[in-house]
């Protein structure tokens, strides 16, 4: 457990304690999907109506992320974050009870608008209160445990909501975010001190570099990796089968973690980009090469660990690129994550509809390369540059 903060400082939530929000987070946000079949014979909805709930869902997470961030730059961290929990609770516990579509999207989409404040507020947190190797570590713990949320859900909520129901699944969500808000329930922190210069710091140059970043870091890293198991599948690997192999990105974010703290001590931030972007390229690579069950499944691990290396210490460099507004910043960096995964999807799916997943690696492995030099190059010059000031 970390030390506590000094005196006037943000209090420092344990890890392990931000993790387990990062958990439930992923845990909702991915564990509708593999159910939707099932919500759909179990309420008499088309299967049209009920991806209309994800999509909902979806579409709030995104767009609410400015809305928290400048929220959390206004009232606080720790008062966005109960805030966004009790909502959850909220959600959740309507998603169970709802009994016909309209109530079931007003209560997802609630849903949806909540969770979406969870993740960003959790990064922020991290920069607020931990610095140098402690943060490296903190983000690279937090990318495990909300990795091991998505694979959790991916794996065991279909099964849930074929043997129980699919209202256990939102039902185990609420019974997890009121547990959550009595752990934090002693945790208190002042307000970030707010001035009018802080208000526009998330929008200069070096910021929106970041978001640049994030963007392409989103085309391949979330965009490309949504066709890991439809590939499977096409090889002719069996659903089920598919999405446990799938799940393996999972297992590459929580072994990449260590393999992170280990680079961290050795290189810089700069250089770590260099090794994600390399771990990225070779991945995709393989199912370039040959989009077979062996070779995707390389490509998710590859994923998950270019995840524990390049994207945390993206998120580390968007912790600290502007201090004076840094929960709006990272929730406009978590945004353009979002919307180059739907540009990466958007731009590929005609080879998808054709299946043609070969090409398709093949465009990640030369856009991971491009990301790569992006990212590291900026990262090189807004070290120099903040040296220099």
């Amino acid at each position: 457990m970390n030390s506590p903060a000094s005196a006037g400082q943000p209090a420092q939530v344990p890890t392990w304690t931000l993790g387990a929000v990062g958990f439930v987070s992923f845990f909702d946000r991915f564990g509708t999907p593999p159910m939707l079949l099932i919500m759909s014979s179990d309420t008499g909805l088309d299967v049209r109506q009920v991806v209309q709930l994800f999509t909902v869902y979806s579409l709030l997470y995104a767009l609410g992320q400015p809305l928290w961030g400048v929220l959390s730059d206004r009232w606080g961290r720790h008062i966005v974050l109960r805030v966004a929990l009790i909502g959850v609770v909220l959600g959740s516990i309507a998603s169970v009870l709802a009994s016909g579509y309209a109530l079931l999207l007003i209560a997802r989409g609630f849903t949806g608008l909540t969770v979406g404040a969870l993740y960003p507020t959790l990064l922020t947190l991290i920069g607020d209160t931990r610095i140098g190797p402690a943060k490296v570590h903190a983000l690279s713990d937090l990318l495990a445990y909300s990795s091991i949320g998505n694979a959790v859900a991916t794996l065991t909520t279909g099964a849930i909501a074929a043997w129980l129901s699919w209202r256990v699944v939102f039902g185990i969500v609420a019974v997890a975010c009121l547990a959550l808000l009595i752990l934090l329930r002693h945790v208190r922190a002042p307000r970030p001190a707010r001035t009018s210069a802080a208000k526009g710091s998330a929008f200069t140059k070096w910021p929106l570099i970041v978001y640049a970043v994030a963007f392409t870091e989103g085309i391949v890293l979330v965009g490309i990796l949504t066709y890991v198991v439809p590939a499977l599948q096409s090889a002719g690997v069996s659903v089920a089968l598919a999405g446990v192999l799938g799940a393996t990105y999972g297992l590459g974010v929580v072994a990449g973690a260590p393999i992170m703290r280990v680079l961290s001590r050795r290189f810089t931030r700069t250089q770590c980009m260099v090794w994600g972007g390399v771990i990225m390229v070779l991945g995709m690579g393989a199912s370039a090469i040959s989009a077979t069950p062996v070779p995707l499944t390389i490509t998710a691990v590859c994923i998950g660990l270019a995840n524990a290396v390049l994207h945390s210490s993206v998120q580390g460099w968007a912790t600290e690129v502007s201090p004076e507004a840094r929960a709006t910043t990272i929730s406009f960096f978590v945004t353009s994550l979002f919307l180059g995964a739907a540009a990466g999807t958007f731009v590929t799916a005609d080879l998808a509809d054709a299946a043609q997943f070969g090409t398709i690696f093949s465009i990640g492995a030369v856009a991971g390369l491009g990301i790569s030099v992006f990212a590291s190059t900026a990262h090189s010059r807004w070290v120099r540059a903040s040296e220099a000031t």
